[in-house]
């Protein structure tokens, strides 16, 4: 196999680098120049930003946990996908009986949070 085939994908990713510092490096020139104490100050979604959490207490981390579950099950799919389709290339049981220990290490991963209760919303 020669380097040849991959030529495609480096000249792609040299046109994505090269598209980024033009961008990066054209905005201070191309942009306007207009501005006003809005744009200055950091994006807080319309909420007045204060020293204190809402309430006084401390911020809740089921966001972040919820967060951190989405990705531990996207991961899982991405590993459960490509499986599930070549599952008729493999032979014997050894494929099979690793996706089992995989997905039940997840299981056991979401069985603790639920029994935790990180899934439950007050």
């Amino acid at each position: 196999m020669t380097l040849s085939a991959y030529v495609p994908i480096v000249g792609l990713f040299a046109l994505a680098a090269a598209f980024g510092l033009f961008s990066v490096t054209a905005a201070p020139f191309i942009g306007p120049r207009r501005f006003n104490k809005a744009k200055l100050d950091a994006y807080e979604c319309g909420i007045e930003p204060t020293p204190q959490p809402v309430g006084g207490g401390r911020f809740p981390i089921k966001f972040y946990l919820t967060a951190m579950l989405f990705i531990i099950f996207d991961i899982e799919i991405i590993f459960l996908y490509p499986w599930a389709v070549s599952f008729d290339a493999f032979e014997g049981w050894f494929v099979f009986v690793e996706m089992v220990l995989f997905i039940g290490t997840v299981f056991v991963a979401y069985a603790y949070v639920w029994r935790r209760g990180g899934l439950d919303w007050d």
